[in-house]
């Protein structure tokens, strides 16, 4: 891009690049570390709100509202900051439109958002992974590494089932069985099969001593519980997803505005009275 300066001997064109990358990498760098400054204020606000006795601290409801609105704050603050250091820092641009000169402005606050938002979905990948695999449960997360110890072993399983066998078996064996009935059965149809079932039953009788129709009972009430479980993570985790979207929005556009202010106070045209000068100019 070439920026035409007057000068004594004449115009000269001065070959300038249209991005100013190491403002970007700046304002990025500094919307990372405060978004990781934020990040663990509001840890240490959930821990101070939250209490594991059911009739103290914040509802659910409250506290997933609470986190979804802190999410956009944090957004927009460490965005602004970005932005504003991306439109600040940018290199003045000489010879263009005003118009040209801000869009350029808010282009470095956006892109700084993008990098900072790359390069922190990169380092958090693993946290966030961790926090997604606690709220989903952990009867999810029994299920998962039961399903992964082998592709065969609901076969073998089937193979070895015994009527006989349950008083035999130790508990530890009796649980694994039973989760890996679950979640092979559970994928499919969300509903464990009728031959599973069945045999369910029986095995939860001969272990616990409950007679046929409480063993039966037992297992729909808790086929009832887990799959409520199941649908709250399901919720849990959309609404996450929903309000980690909104935020990422509303902090693009919070950099983007905020660049925009920062090229103006570079420029000297911020401002009610900058504003009004450049206004009577145009007309």
């Amino acid at each position: 891009m070439e920026q035409v300066v007057n000068t004594s001997s004449g115009s000269v064109a001065i070959e300038t690049p249209g991005v100013s990358w190491g403002a970007v990498l700046a304002g990025a760098a500094a919307a990372c570390a405060l978004t990781l400054l934020l990040l663990s204020l509001g840890i240490g606000l959930g821990f101070a709100v939250v209490s594991p006795w059911g009739d103290r601290g914040l509802s659910s409801t409250s506290f997933e509202i609470g986190t979804g609105l802190y999410f956009i704050v944090m957004a927009m603050i460490s965005s602004g900051l970005g932005g504003y250091l991306a439109g600040r820092l940018r290199r003045k641009s000489v010879g263009l439109e005003t118009v040209e000169v801000q869009f350029r402005d808010t282009a470095h606050g956006f892109l700084a958002w993008a990098v900072a938002s790359i390069v922190g979905a990169v380092l958090l990948a693993s946290p966030a992974s961790s926090l997604l695999g606690s709220a989903t449960g952990g009867a999810v997360q029994a299920a998962a590494s039961a399903s992964q110890s082998s592709p065969m072993s609901n076969y073998a399983d089937m193979l070895l089932r015994s009527d006989n066998r349950p008083d035999q078996q130790s508990l530890a064996d009796t649980r694994g069985e039973i989760t890996r009935l679950l979640t092979t059965s559970f994928r499919p149809n969300s509903e464990v099969s009728g031959t599973d079932r069945d045999y369910l039953v029986k095995t939860i009788a001969a272990r616990t001593g409950l007679s046929q129709a409480d063993a039966e009972k037992r297992v729909n009430d808790v086929m009832t519980q887990a799959k409520a479980d199941l649908d709250k993570a399901r919720k849990a985790a959309m609404h996450t997803a929903i309000w980690l979207t909104l935020s990422l929005f509303i902090g693009a556009f919070a950099a983007a505005a905020a660049a925009w202010e920062g090229g103006g106070v570079r420029d000297g045209t911020w401002g009610r009275a900058n504003m009004r000068e450049t206004m009577a100019r145009s007309r």
